[in-house]
């Protein structure tokens, strides 16, 4: 880990919001500190200071308070990875890693990540409709990721390379099976989360048992 200056990350462990901060920071080898926030401390005066929202992630750097989870990657990249991989300055490039970040705020969220937190944690939410939009993601993104190896040998989600994409993308679609939902008709699905495992310094998120 790098002897900068120590960050700290409030979230939870199963919070795919949570994971896909930590596995940047652990990428870049940023020493950090996790502070567990679950719901009752997310509702206290002094979590609420940092967040009025009440959510998580929230990264501290120094005296800057940072919540979103894909602002804290938009933000790690562009501080502690100037060589641009993660988060690419070229305008296209730049554009379809945002796609994805806007993927993963939107669709992601609430299909597989909704069905997930439904099954697991009893969040009220449309089942059948969080079901849907998981099966539509997960069509789009087998077509999409079986176009880009067929037509550019391209590897990960938005580049050649692995982005910000990946990781705020990778988290709840590689837990989709806790939500009941299976990525076995996936396989171009499924070979991009073994190759987003098999990066250095990968950390998983802990497996948690469902009641499917």
């Amino acid at each position: 880990m790098s002897d900068g200056p120590e960050l700290v990350l409030y979230g939870i462990e199963l919070s795919g919001h949570t994971h896909r901060v930590m596995l940047l920071l652990e990428m870049l080898e940023l020493s950090y500190r996790f502070v567990p926030a679950a719901a009752q401390v997310r509702q206290s005066v002094e979590f609420l200071r940092l967040n009025p929202l009440g959510q998580i992630p929230v990264l501290l750097d120094e005296g800057l308070v940072l919540p979103d989870s894909n602002a804290i990657l938009v933000y790690l990249a562009r501080r502690y990875a100037a060589d641009g991989q993660w988060l690419p300055t070229d305008a296209v490039a730049a554009s379809r890693v945002q796609r994805w970040l806007s993927i993963a705020a939107g669709e992601i969220r609430y299909g597989p990540a909704s069905a997930r937190a439904q099954v697991l944690w009893n969040v009220p939410g449309d089942r059948d409709g969080a079901i849907e939009i998981a099966a539509r993601l997960l069509r789009f993104m087998e077509t999409h990721l079986s176009e880009q190896a067929r037509m550019s040998g391209q590897c990960y989600i938005a580049a050649e390379h692995p982005t910000i994409a990946d990781l705020a993308c990778y988290s709840y679609v590689a837990h989709a099976p806790e939500g009941g939902i299976s990525l076995a008709p996936y396989s171009a699905v499924r070979a991009w989360i073994s190759r987003v495992e098999r990066l250095p310094r990968f950390k998983p998120m802990p497996c948690s048992p469902t009641r499917i």
